[in-house]
């Protein structure tokens, strides 16, 4: 039978957390995945100083559009000379103002650096699917530690329990003491394991809460059932979400953001003209008129083609490098899928088929041991194989999930499966 059903995916959750603002829970309460994740968008401390990148841009944006000022110009003539024009007397003086025409540049220059702010909102779209992923993968690491803790706590059960029946049996002198040291030496050692195991679980509680920048763990355990197996959709369904991934969606605007500032570096090729107007007047008889000028580079209007080259040469190489990058991404797809479907098959193997037995063997040669007929080494070695069997199916079923959150991550887009379940 498949008993077998999926732990919650993330980004199903992806639109709503743009929105959402988490409350903290209490330090008594367990967490789940989608309060985890939600906390982390919201209070990151990485994807928070992400954000004022755009403020960063937002002022380049209104940088951009500030237009040259007009500049005023005053120039004296005929002074300080001889004969009519000793000292003062035949001095000109012409006030002007003049300014520049910029002929497209300012306009294609802001519409640059607003192309520029789609790439930082990319990097940060990116970062969120990655601090999803991370607290995704951190979750599942304290899931499987407290999975393990339990099996450990099983463990123990069953060395007491062994202890005890060598202890009746050597106080009644029908087994050497030598099997009731060895059995609680391997006691000893079991409490030994769950306290690593303790302190791994601490570790990895304290990393997940630094996902959303606090200290410590404000949460007594995390909820989950690692043996809920998913049914795994086809590759092909994966393949097609590809190119909804997010570095894939960065190449497209960056080919965006290049094209924008190709047109402001055609814009540059136009030289500004320079405009005045002024008065003049003449000291010597009095008259005045208007002045006006205008300023015309000459020559080809090319002094800005290197860069023009430089960024169309950008665009290709941007066009080639998301086609390779496809093509690694397709890749990697294929070898998590087919790690994933490995760990599926694995999981249902030690489940249905591996573990059964080492339960029935523990039970035969238990009674077998309680009968006389084996030695206690033969009884903890079918306990050991009973407990190792189940860290592999946990160390399997981690394995399924690790995959899948590596697949989303890699679509940007939710996988379709029930969530985390107590």
């Amino acid at each position: 039978m498949r008993a077998l059903k999926f732990c919650g995916c993330f980004f199903s959750l992806m639109a709503m957390m743009n929105s959402v603002m988490a409350q903290p829970p209490d330090s008594e309460l367990p967490l789940d995945l989608n309060t985890a994740i939600t906390r982390a968008l919201a209070d990151n401390p990485a994807l928070k100083a992400a954000g004022y990148q755009l403020r960063i841009q937002e002022a380049r944006i209104d940088q951009a559009g500030i237009k040259p000022r007009p500049q005023l110009e005053i120039e004296v003539e005929d002074v300080f000379g001889s004969g009519p024009n000793n000292l003062l007397r035949g001095i000109q003086t012409t006030a002007s103002v003049s300014w520049i025409l910029e002929r497209g540049v300012r306009e294609s220059r802001i519409t640059a650096a607003q192309a520029r702010s789609s790439l930082i909102e990319s990097d940060i779209a990116i970062q969120r699917i990655d601090v999803a992923a991370e607290s995704a993968r951190r979750y599942l690491e304290s899931l499987d530690l407290q999975t393990r803790q339990i099996i450990a706590a099983q463990g123990i059960v069953l060395g007491e329990a062994a202890v005890a029946a060598i202890e009746q049996r050597v106080n009644a002198g029908s087994a050497p003491a030598a099997e009731l040291a060895l059995a609680q030496a391997d006691l000893r050692r079991r409490e030994l394991i769950e306290e690593d195991i303790e302190h791994e679980l601490l570790s990895a509680n304290y990393r997940l809460a630094a996902q959303w920048g606090v200290s410590e763990p404000d949460f007594s355990r995390v909820l989950g059932n690692l043996l809920d197996i998913p049914e795994i959709e086809s590759i092909e369904t994966f393949e097609s979400r590809l190119d909804l991934n997010p570095n894939l969606e960065r190449y497209l605007t960056a080919e965006r953001v290049y094209a924008a500032q190709l047109r402001f570096e055609q814009a540059r090729n136009r030289q500004p003209w320079r405009v005045s107007t002024g008065f003049r007047w003449q000291n010597k008889t009095s008259d005045h008129g208007f002045v006006a000028g205008l300023s015309i580079p000459l020559g080809p209007e090319d002094s800005n083609r290197g860069r023009v080259a430089e960024t169309r040469a950008r665009i290709t190489q941007s066009q080639l490098e998301r086609q390779s990058e496809r093509l690694l991404l397709r890749t990697e797809l294929f070898v998590m899928y087919q790690e994933l479907i490995h760990s599926v098959h694995l999981t249902e193997a030690i489940a249905q088929d591996i573990l059964p037995l080492y339960e029935s063997a523990l039970e035969q040669t238990q009674a077998a041991y309680e009968a006389g007929r084996y030695s206690y080494l033969q009884w903890s070695s079918a306990q050991m194989n009973l407990l190792s069997a189940r860290n592999d199916l946990i160390e399997a079923a981690h394995g399924i999930y690790h995959n899948l959150i590596e697949i989303e991550r890699l679509t940007g887009e939710s996988v379709e499966v029930p969530r985390l379940s107590q």
